[in-house]
């Protein structure tokens, strides 16, 4: 859907269906925030970090007619991100990249599966030779998810990806939403390498999404906006994934984690170390990746 300015002078008209009133700028959008300099309502993509609280782009800008000069600074999104003009690329990047292996796949057939999906450690007659995790091969942990064999799973993965991830990159800047698409993705993979068998292999992007779907949560809850529709949403998607036959929880479970944490961090960082503790959360989730892999790893060649 485009989206259609509002209303500067009433914004109060464009109400949501919870009550609040829509942002300023698109009126779709009910939010419970704030610009402390002119007081319009202003969503996640139209917040600029300001010493307190958030601005609105036009008083930043200094074309609010409140006789303010222009900020020095850039527009920062609520966890420090630059606004960029098109809040969708990297969710478009993850996108295409996503379709593409998926067109290599159906052009190849299973010998690109083979060589990119997650396994632990299994006998490949084609090789002669043990192959896997265990046996050296981490990039399967980054390359799975980005695999997918099927169309309805892939359909899924990537309509829900187009969902989420706009907001998200909206709100976090690319960068961050970048980190915190693969750490979720990661960390869904550590977790079925982990407790999944080993000879079992497991593709798809659904890791990745369950962490999109944890920091979506995290993200509201930091704005204060109504928790039930995330709320219902991940506990369906939860039930599915215990109910439905040969879906890898593990990944759902481990990506959900990893993304609310990294989620927490960011938007939830102190604004004068905000950049310093959101880098060392994503290394304290980096970190804890590699130690969930090592301690398996070791546990299968010992």
């Amino acid at each position: 859907m485009d989206q259609v300015p509002g209303s500067p002078q009433k914004p109060q008209d464009a109400q949501g269906n919870d009550g609040l009133p829509g942002c300023y700028r698109h009126p779709d959008r009910p939010t419970g925030i704030r610009c402390t300099r002119c007081d319009k309502p202003i969503c996640p993509e139209c917040m600029v970090s300001a010493s307190v609280g958030f601005q609105c782009p036009d008083c930043v800008r200094g074309g609010s007619g409140t006789g303010h000069a222009p900020q020095a600074t850039a527009p920062r999104t609520i966890a420090g991100g630059t606004i960029a003009a098109d809040p969708r690329l990297v969710t478009k990047i993850l996108l295409g990249l996503n379709l593409a292996v998926f067109v290599a796949v159906l052009a190849t057939g299973d010998e690109l599966v083979n060589r990119l999906d997650l396994l632990g450690l299994a006998f490949d007659p084609g090789r002669g030779e043990l192959v896997g995790v265990a046996e050296g091969e981490w990039y399967r942990l980054l390359t799975a998810m980005f695999l997918h064999q099927q169309i309805a799973h892939i359909a899924f993965n990537m309509l829900s990806l187009w969902w989420l991830g706009p907001p998200l990159e909206a709100a976090l800047g690319r960068l961050r939403f970048l980190a915190l698409y693969l750490l979720s993705g990661l960390g869904g993979s550590a977790l079925s390498y982990l407790l999944a068998a080993q000879n079992q292999p497991s593709l798809g992007a659904s890791g990745a999404i369950f962490g999109l779907l944890g920091a979506t949560a995290i993200l509201l809850r930091r704005l204060n906006y109504d928790m039930k529709p995330v709320l219902i949403l991940l506990g369906l998607n939860l039930v599915f994934t215990f109910l439905w036959p040969n879906i890898a929880w593990q990944a759902h479970v481990g990506g959900l984690v990893v993304g609310a944490a990294v989620a927490f961090g960011m938007v939830h960082a102190p604004r004068d170390r905000r950049t310093l503790v959101q880098a060392a959360t994503c290394v304290v989730a980096l970190l804890a990746v590699g130690a969930v892999v090592w301690v398996r790893t070791v546990g299968l060649v010992a």
